[in-house]
């Protein structure tokens, strides 16, 4: 993690603080970055004892033969277009990868058996990749792929979910 990253995780944690939001749990993918930022949000909290729940399930989407290439490199052997249609796509990923499709459905059984009861039951805190986010975005909104195609979620921003009783959204507050 670069000292970019630990201070928007610091800034992260600061914000939940002046708004007098700490989990009851914390939810992150199963990758040292997204845990690591997890424990600084925590430790800015002063909830050093609450152990971020690592989960596969919430990991980023498998990117198959981009994996390892850096933007230039990707774009000069497969093309611009290409490149961001399985980059940003709900139903086209790339070659040995996952689509978001492909992520959707394997965040939503997460979803619905961990992160939406333990939010019923307190405030979880979800700690993510990109795409995994945008999947859940998708599921608790209700996006269709049009709208989740267009969906950017910056990174060390925020968006608070509250719920009703029925695990209806009864707010959206989203902090970039």
């Amino acid at each position: 993690m670069t000292e970019r990253g630990r201070e928007q995780a610091r800034a992260v944690g600061r914000r939940l603080s002046e708004r007098e939001l700490a989990p009851d749990r914390v939810f992150c993918s199963s990758l040292s970055r997204t845990r690591a930022t997890a424990e600084l949000i925590l430790e800015v909290l002063e909830q050093r004892s609450l152990e971020p729940e690592g989960l596969d399930t919430l990991d980023e989407r498998d990117y198959g033969v981009l994996t390892g290439l850096d933007m230039p490199a990707a774009v000069a052997r497969w093309g611009a277009d290409r490149v961001e249609t399985w980059r940003r796509s709900y139903a086209d990923g790339p070659p040995q990868g996952e689509s978001l499709r492909d992520t959707l459905a394997r965040i939503t059984p997460c979803l619905l058996r961990q992160l939406l009861p333990a939010a019923l039951r307190g405030t979880a805190l979800v700690v993510a990749h990109g795409n995994a986010l945008r999947a859940v975005v998708m599921a608790m909104e209700g996006l269709g792929p049009d709208a989740v195609e267009r969906l950017e979620i910056p990174t060390g921003s925020i968006r608070i979910y509250t719920l009703a009783a029925d695990a209806t959204i009864e707010a959206v507050e989203f902090l970039p």
